[in-house]
């Protein structure tokens, strides 16, 4: 493998700088974080990788069985995270996923909950919304994610066949009658037996994971374990 030259990575850092995936400032181009040192100051990562039971398998219990969950930070109105996800989803920016997505990954490489996993799996978007957004802002997520696990991401195990509206401002209740019947199970044979890793943006009420969750689960052998860049607080 050829040996870069440091001239040249200061030259691609000139041109190309590495930027807070919040505010946009630069950062040091041997930084692996993805928020600037004032964003972070502002955030609240997870440590959920760390410990089988947090409020993610807390959230879910007795809806869905999983084997271990994860997510990066808590979800803060406003902050930092906040807006690196919108940032993800509406400003074309789908670097941010993978980028969040390979920073979560060596987490979970390290972590032996997550020793197990043998596939990825993102939660889909309607095809009419994907194709105005240009890309699924959790395939880049997941794709970050089978970086740093070197795992393959199956993205048509999942279909979406109705174009839901936001959950942004909708109430629990809502939440979940808006997502009831809308996921498909599309492909089968390539999950069956595995333990999947099934991921998405932002954890809420959990009613889009646990629908996604509880499709997987219906395939023989299948086990479930869940990642999220972000969850909302309780």
């Amino acid at each position: 493998m050829p040996i870069i030259p440091s001239w040249w990575n200061a030259l691609v850092h000139l041109f190309y700088p590495q930027l807070c995936v919040a505010c946009d400032a630069a950062m040091p181009s041997s930084s692996r974080q993805c928020f600037c040192f004032s964003c972070r100051s502002k955030i609240e990562p997870t440590t959920f990788h760390e410990s089988k039971e947090n409020d993610i398998s807390e959230r879910l219990w007795g809806r869905l069985p999983i084997e271990s969950a994860a997510a990066l930070y808590y979800f803060d109105k406003k902050g930092p995270v906040q807006l690196a996800l919108h940032h993800l989803k509406y400003k074309n920016q789908p670097d941010i996923g993978k980028r969040l997505g390979r920073l979560l990954g060596t987490q979970l490489y390290s972590s032996p909950l997550f020793k197990d996993i043998n596939c990825i799996v993102p939660v889909p978007l309607h095809p009419k919304k994907e194709r105005k957004r240009g890309y699924n802002q959790t395939m880049a997520f997941a794709l970050g994610l089978a970086d740093a696990l070197q795992l393959p991401v199956y993205g048509n195990t999942l279909a979406r066949q109705q174009d839901t509206v936001s959950q942004t401002n909708k109430h629990r209740m809502e939440r979940f009658q808006n997502v009831g019947q809308v996921f498909i199970l599309k492909q089968t044979k390539n999950i069956a037996g595995k333990h999947i890793l099934l991921v998405d943006d932002v954890l809420t009420t959990g009613a889009t994971l646990e629908f996604c969750g509880n499709l997987l689960l219906s395939v023989p052998g299948v086990k479930i374990s869940i990642a999220t860049i972000a969850v909302a607080r309780n």
